[in-house]
């Protein structure tokens, strides 16, 4: 799009990059009205992670862009190395993500991202380049157009207007000549991402048409996405790479939270000095409340939510949210207890904070405050979700879901590890008072009953983490035992009318039933899902991994929730 020279300016006395159109094109008008729009574009952005422009220079008839100087390789140099580490490649990503982010913002898209026109500085500092094929966003319908489409800089096609860009990281739209929108940058971030990951690009050829052909039909080989690439972001390459740009991520940001929140876990589990390797930034918290992939996943300290596990064919409304780690509404988290719940329509979480409990909307950014509700923990949510029930020390309390004075349900007879809240009105817990199992009280109070006793001759030393399955036939818990840790956990439902009880799933805690008619339960720091038979009450197939990396706490208490709807948080 244009020759390139290093320079001196001798008024400031720095080096400086002049980029002039070659002799053969320097007259053509087209490419005259390319060069000036990629000035005014690159005058429009301000970032860091963007080269920015000096000026745009006209001396005897050559017209030149005065751009800043960016030192070092470009991405495409470094990927020729070799893949790049996940540690390495995440702050890379994330530095071209916040410049597209930008540049979006300001109605532009880039429409050539590629590695070649990546920079890599010295000092970590990532610089996106080339904007010469920037167009603003039309909001337009799509229609077939080959100018919308970037120019393929080949010696087999040189005739303008044909298409426009760079095959192997061209959205399937734009290799068909349709209107590009900014989903076409992230389908490019996408490709970029996976060749940063496993050093070969998503879509290869032997020429620009098998590659155009590979981009319209074939999806990459994700086999060869390194074994330790987190879950989360082989879902974000994923849905960057959905050939249907009605499916496809449509927000960069997504990019970016995936990023927060796998820095979130790594900090969880391998500490603050191996997840500051992710190059985690703090973001306004409106900017953090948009459409993007899913409830809230929450593990122990870890805040955020945005990746939908859902097992539905339909698609499902999903909306991102996240919880600040700071300030009055802060999420609290205790080890062995649970201090997140999803109301039963998955609109609404309630989660614990400092002495009172919060109420967030999904699709509002600020909670409401409960307060006035002493040392408010472990919250649960009524069948019909207006209430809220939650353990103030040893006793079990009750308060409207729209705020209002506790009121007092029974008293217990230890801390509380788990509540479910039948449409009965009967709620279901458990405590750590290891002579007891499984109780039982009316929610509008009264002395609980004890349903289970745990067996000490066969390994058991608490019953903890009840939910009721559909139609209140029968509750699940997880039997703890005396020895092995959480490992050695197992999953087992109550039959509530014969007093019968059942293991189903060994090496297994913390179980919820989803309306797909799976379990889903944690194993050594996994979610794993499996069919479910309600009225036999056990399972018929085989369990399979829905997520990875899940916190749990020495009790085997992940931080996570199900709604009545499939909502997994």
């Amino acid at each position: 799009m244009g020759e390139v020279y290093r320079a001196i300016d001798t008024n400031l006395k720095r080096a400086i990059a002049i980029k002039v159109l070659p002799t053969s094109v320097a007259a053509d008008a087209e490419r005259l009205a390319r060069f000036q729009r990629e000035a005014e574009v690159l005058a429009s952005l301000n970032h860091p992670h963007i080269a920015a422009i000096y000026g745009l220079e006209d001396a005897d008839g050559v017209k030149a862009l005065v751009l800043e100087l960016v030192e070092g390789p470009t991405l495409a140099d470094r990927i020729a190395q070799g893949p790049i580490p996940l540690d390495e490649a995440i702050p890379i990503a994330r530095q071209m993500a916040e410049a597209v982010e930008a540049a979006h913002e300001q109605g532009i898209i880039h429409r050539d991202l590629k590695p070649a026109n990546i920079k890599l500085r010295s000092d970590g500092t990532v610089k996106v380049l080339d904007f010469g094929l920037a167009k603003a966003l039309d909001p337009g319908p799509a229609s077939i157009d080959g100018s919308q489409s970037p120019t393929i800089t080949s010696p087999a096609m040189t005739r303008m207007g044909v298409i426009m860009g760079t095959a192997a990281y061209m959205s399937p739209e734009q290799a068909r000549g349709k209107t590009v929108d900014k989903r076409s940058d992230i389908w490019a971030f996408g490709c970029v991402l996976y060749e940063m990951l496993t050093g070969r690009r998503a879509f290869e050829g032997e020429d620009i048409s098998d590659t155009l052909a590979n981009v319209l039909k074939i999806d990459p080989n994700w086999q060869a996405l390194p074994a330790e690439v987190p879950a989360a972001i082989r879902a974000l390459l994923r849905r960057c790479l959905d050939k249907d740009r009605r499916t496809r991520v449509a927000d960069i940001s997504t990019a970016l939270f995936v990023f927060d929140e796998a820095a979130d876990l790594r900090e969880a589990v391998q500490g603050p000095a191996e997840a500051q390797r992710y190059v985690r930034r703090e973001v306004p918290r409106w900017r953090r409340v948009v459409p993007a992939a899913g409830a809230l996943i929450v593990g122990g300290a870890i805040v955020g939510g945005a990746v939908w596990w859902s097992m539905r064919t339909a698609p499902p409304a999903v909306v991102r949210t996240a919880i600040a780690t700071t300030e009055s509404t802060a999420l609290v988290t205790a080890g062995g207890e649970r201090d997140v719940a999803i109301t039963p329509d998955g609109s609404r979480i309630v989660y614990r904070g400092t002495n009172q409990l919060l109420v967030r909307v999904l699709n509002q950014i600020e909670p409401d405050v409960l307060g006035g509700l002493g040392a408010a923990r472990n919250p649960f949510i009524s069948s019909d979700g207006q209430w809220i029930g939650f353990a103030d020390g040893q006793t079990l309390k009750k308060v409207a879901i729209t705020g209002g004075p506790p009121g007092t349900i029974a008293p217990a007879d230890g801390q509380l590890r788990g509540a479910a809240w039948g449409p009965d009105g009967t709620i279901i817990f458990a405590t750590d008072f290891l002579e007891t199992g499984l109780q039982r009280v009316s929610s509008a109070g009264g002395e609980p009953t004890v349903l289970t006793k745990p067996d000490r001759e066969r390994g058991e030393n608490d019953h903890l983490w009840p939910e009721l399955l559909p139609g209140g036939r029968a509750v699940l818990f997880t039997i703890y035992p005396t020895t092995g840790g959480p490992g050695s956990a197992q999953v087992a439902a109550l039959d509530l009318k014969t007093g019968a009880s059942k293991v189903l799933v060994r090496g297994g805690s913390h179980a919820h039933y989803v309306p797909t008619g799976h379990l889903v339960y944690g194993v050594a720091g996994t979610l794993r899902a499996v069919p479910f038979d309600l009225e036999r009450l056990e399972p018929i197939g085989t369990p399979a991994p829905v997520l990875e990396g899940v916190w749990t706490t020495p009790l085997g208490a992940a931080n996570f929730a199900v709604a009545a709807n499939g909502s997994l948080g």
